[in-house]
């Protein structure tokens, strides 16, 4: 069985295209709903969450150093410091336990 990989293409575009379109032409007026408002607010970040997460375990040589630098960007993100500050002490951390500690 042959594949046409244009007519995949052609699908994936027009249930991508469908999926952004719809919302606007179906629904016309303000949502005031207060339970889908609140549900659409946190969806960016949710999605931020599951997209970054996974790499943030895989992104280094070892999950030990990946893990210990996550904890540390999140007690830096719960004390809120800056970003630049908790990004920056996540990657020093796993530096330092990768580099010096050798896990």
């Amino acid at each position: 069985m042959q594949h046409n990989v244009y007519l995949y293409i052609f699908v994936m575009a027009g249930v991508t295209y469908l999926i952004r379109m719809l919302p606007l032409t179906l629904i016309r007026k303000e949502i005031t709903n207060t339970y889908i408002k609140s549900f659409l607010f946190y969806v960016p970040y949710a999605t931020l969450a599951a997209m970054t997460f996974p790499t943030i375990l895989t992104s280094t040589e070892s999950p030990i150093s990946a893990g210990i630098g996550f904890g540390v960007a999140l007690i830096m993100a719960f004390l809120e410091k800056s970003l630049l500050m908790v990004a920056a002490s996540g990657c020093m951390v796993v530096f330092i336990v990768e580099r010096i500690l050798g896990l």
